[in-house]
Formats: C-alpha cells, sequence, structure tokens
C-alpha cells in the first residue's frame, strides 16, 4: 500500500514540525514588573505548534480565552484555579488572555501567533477596569 519511502517522509516531515516547535512559560502572578496581578510575560509572539505553558506560580489564578478574542475554529479555553495549564497553538491570529477572578484588576496576556488574523475584532473587545489600560501597550506590540 505505501512504500517504505513514502512513510519515512511523511515521518520526517512529523518529527521535523515538532522538532521546531517551541515552549513558552507565562507565570501567573499577584505581583509582578508591571505591578499587581499580572502575566508575565503579558506579550508573546508565537507561531501555530507552538505551547503557552501558563503556571501557577501563586495560587488563586487561571488563564481563561476571553470572548471575541480568538481566532476562527479555535475552541474557547478556561483553566482551573491554581493548576498549570498548556495550550497549544492552533491557528494564525490573536489570543487574548484572561484571570478570571482578576481580569478588572488588569490580569491580561496577549499572544500574537503569526499573521494577527483577527486583530480588527479583537481590539474592538470592550473590556472591563484596569484590562483596557494594560492591553493597550499589549496591543501596541503586534507585528503585521
Amino acid at each position: 500500500m505505501f512504500s517504505k519511502l513514502t512513510i519515512t517522509a511523511v515521518a520526517a516531515v512529523l518529527l521535523a514540525t515538532s522538532a521546531y516547535a517551541e515552549t513558552f512559560e507565562v507565570k501567573m502572578l499577584n505581583k509582578g514588573t508591571e505591578g499587581a496581578m499580572v502575566f508575565e510575560p503579558a506579550f508573546i509572539k508565537a507561531a501555530v505548534g507552538d505551547t503557552i505553558n501558563f503556571v501557577s506560580a501563586d495560587k488563586g489564578h487561571n488563564a481563561e480565552s476571553i470572548a471575541g478574542m480568538l481566532p476562527d475554529g479555535v475552541e474557547p479555553f478556561k483553566s482551573k484555579m491554581s493548576e498549570d495549564f498548556a495550550l497549544t497553538l492552533t491557528a494564525d491570529g490573536v489570543y487574548g488572555i484572561k484571570c478570571t477572578p482578576h481580569y478588572a484588576m488588569g490580569m491580561v496576556a496577549l499572544i500574537q501567533v503569526g499573521a494577527p488574523v483577527n486583530l480588527d475584532a479583537a481590539a474592538t473587545v470592550v473590556q472591563k477596569g484596569k484590562a483596557k489600560t494594560r492591553f493597550e501597550p499589549l496591543f501596541a506590540q503586534i507585528a503585521m
């Protein structure tokens, strides 16, 4: 059915793709360099296939997608409180992340994966409290 050469070629492509995937660590903190209740770093530029590990460095935090701030086809997510969470990036675009209990306090993060195809939609999402002021410098880091 499949030749050894075909199987070897497919295996080489799959291994090469996973070999280039990066893993980023984002700490969920009560206090960081940008103040209280932060993801650190709060902005990451990544590629499809990369993984973001949200680390519960301080208890009482989680990572949740923000409605309207995910690329088409990406499923919304919400991690458990005070637990580490791994997010594998599956599509180009902008991913908006919040800590559920500290969202209004500005605990937000922004991930750019490849081309920011949903930038306009993500940028028009109305933010609560301090989240609005924290998102401004994050959106300024988006590269076209």
